[in-house]
């Protein structure tokens, strides 16, 4: 059986944690950032967990990024 092939374009999107959690870059970072208030600005940098839902689609696209 030939290998998986990973979606590289989700591979770019994310990054899977040591403990299988799957992070994402935090919307709404392009322009209009000026008016924010510093905590708003702080947090838009931080990375979100993604939904758990979610999490699972992503784990089927990425097959070697996680020993099973």
């Amino acid at each position: 059986m030939p290998k998986m092939k990973t979606n590289k374009s989700v591979v770019k999107k994310v990054k899977i944690t040591k403990n299988k959690k799957v992070l994402r870059r935090s919307t709404g970072q392009n322009h209009y950032n000026s008016k924010e208030t510093g905590a708003v600005g702080r947090a838009k940098k931080k990375d979100q967990r993604m939904f758990s839902t979610d999490e699972k689609n992503i784990v089927a696209a990425l097959p070697y990024a996680i020993g099973k």
